[in-house]
């Protein structure tokens, strides 16, 4: 019999085969932890390195609804020296993505990207202010307002009753509704909008002084408050006389006496002031001449201040009824007509002062 003949060929074991495919997973997950190792300490080092900015600082509006691709790009647009697709990423790493808030920025130099993100999300806008000053007409105030650097006019046209309306107060007077302080917004913001912050603001101070009043003054209402307030406001702009200003108004009030104060009067003129106060001025019967009408006048004439509010309703325990300017600030007050004489004769030499009682 023939044998047969057996080749033999080289076999390997499963467990040797198993090995070499462990050993290069091994090898692969090696090289993807350094390789995700590598591009995390990169991503880190970049997310703490100050951006590249065109100019010293870079402004930008987020606009409500932009998506995070959207505002990355737009800040490349403004001016950020980087990949939009590495600001958009690290957006969405950063699981904060959704809370960027709607509103205008400003990034200046060595802001990181961390910072970038965190402004937004925190909505640290850039804020511009318009300082309202007291004694200002709500005419003045729509001015200032109308001149505010990034500032919407959505009440341009508007009458003063339709900007009230607006601000939902119908049928109440904007003269002295509105309290004189510094007033920030973000660019973008709108005039109606600081106007209902000065609205509420003046509420809350005229509520305050209102508590504080003393017993048996002449004024019975807040809101006639209001009005002796921004007379007292345009009398004087030293705060140590208004309440004994207050006091002289007081007193006429109480013996039904006219106020005669000439900040009224010129009010009333409006427009047809030229600043030059005449006898005629005087003489010609309008609502807030205080010479031919006794009481307060129907509004208020400006916007008065805190200082103004308080001496309103806390005025000094005076009896005197006349006053005059000195000329430096101040006013000399007088309990007759021949002692408010003699103080005229010395401190105006015969000059009417405008913005001054008789």
């Amino acid at each position: 019999m023939h044998q047969k003949s057996h080749r033999v060929y080289p076999t390997f074991s499963v467990r040797q085969k198993a090995g070499v495919r462990g050993g290069a997973l091994s090898t692969l997950l090696g090289l993807l932890v350094v390789l995700a190792l590598s591009l995390g300490g990169a991503t880190y080092w970049w997310l703490n390195q100050p951006l590249h900015l065109a100019s010293p600082s870079i402004e930008l509006s987020v606009e409500s609804g932009a998506t995070p691709r959207d505002i990355a790009r737009e800040w490349v647009e403004a001016g950020v020296d980087a990949s939009p697709w590495m600001l958009y990423e690290w957006f969405k790493l950063s699981g904060q993505s959704r809370q960027i808030r709607a509103g205008s920025y400003e990034l200046s130099q060595g802001a990181t990207p961390r910072d970038l993100l965190r402004m937004m999300v925190r909505g640290d806008e850039r804020l511009s202010v318009v300082k309202l000053i007291d004694g200002w007409t709500f005419k003045r105030f729509r001015a200032e307002l109308a001149q505010a650097d990034g500032l919407k006019q959505v009440t341009a046209g508007l009458t003063d009753a339709e900007v009230m309306a607006q601000l939902g107060e119908p049928g109440i007077p904007a003269e002295g509704h509105f309290f004189p302080d510094t007033y920030s917004y973000a660019k973008g913001g709108t005039d109606l909008a600081v106007m209902k912050r000065a609205l509420h603001a003046m509420q809350k101070q005229l509520d305050a002084a209102w508590a504080q009043r003393q017993a048996n003054i002449s004024v019975k209402t807040p809101q006639e408050a209001l009005t002796l307030a921004s007379i007292v406001e345009k009398e004087t702009g030293r705060e140590s006389d208004r309440p004994m200003i207050a006091g002289v108004f007081n007193n006429r009030l109480r013996i039904g006496m006219p106020l005669q104060t000439d900040p009224s009067v010129i009010y009333g003129l409006g427009d047809q002031f030229d600043g030059n106060l005449r006898k005629i001025h005087l003489q010609t019967d309008t609502p807030f001449n205080s010479y031919t009408r006794t009481g307060l006048p129907p509004t208020p004439i400006a916007m008065p201040g805190k200082a103004a509010l308080l001496a309103a309703v806390r005025p000094a325990d005076t009896k005197a009824l006349y006053f005059v300017a000195r000329g430096d600030g101040s006013s000399a007050f007088s309990t007759t007509l021949a002692e408010h004489n003699r103080a005229v004769n010395q401190y105006q030499r015969g000059q009417r002062n405008p913005g001054k009682s008789p």
